[in-house]
Parts: structure tokens; sequence; C-alpha cells
């Protein structure tokens, strides 16, 4: 029983790095769309690719735009914090 705990706990803490990662791609995509970067760069559009079903997701469900300030990435950064909170609490617990 020990073994199948540090597996999932183990399984846990890799998704919670993919979390964390995916928080920081979204920072960057966001930091990003202030400089208006080159839409044919490689780079720029993988960023777009991973991020855009998030905010087409979140603005979906509620008005994200704010006198021209997109709110969507702030929304996803604060339930992915969530998410990581929660995770970590329930994988301590074990």
């Amino acid at each position: 029983m020990s073994m199948l705990m540090e597996i999932i706990q183990g399984l846990g803490s890799i998704v919670l790095s993919l979390i964390n990662i995916y928080v920081w791609v979204i920072i960057i995509t966001a930091l990003l769309s202030f400089v208006n970067p080159d839409p044919y760069n490689p780079v720029v559009q993988f960023l777009h690719r991973i991020t855009q079903p998030a905010y087409k997701l979140v603005r979906r469900y509620m008005k994200t735009d704010f006198n021209g300030l997109d709110l969507a990435p702030l929304v996803i950064i604060i339930a992915l914090q969530v998410i990581i909170v929660l995770l970590s609490a329930l994988l301590h617990s074990f």
C-alpha cells in the first residue's frame, strides 16, 4: 500500500509541475500580447495554439474584456493557482 501512495504522490507532483509550466506559458503569452510579436514566428504560434483553447473557454462563460484589457489570462491563472493549492493539500494528506 505504501508503494501505491508513493506512485500517486509522484504522479501528483508531475501534474503540479505541468500546471506550473502552463501558468508560466500563460504569463509569457500575456506579456507578448503587449509587444505585438510577429504572428509567423513558430514560438509565437505555438504559444497561441496552447493558450487559445483556455482563453476561449473562459470567454464563453464570462466577459473578460474591460476597457481594451483582456483579463482572461488572469482568470485562468487564479483558477490554476486554486487547483494547485487543492491538489497540493490532497497530496500532502496522503
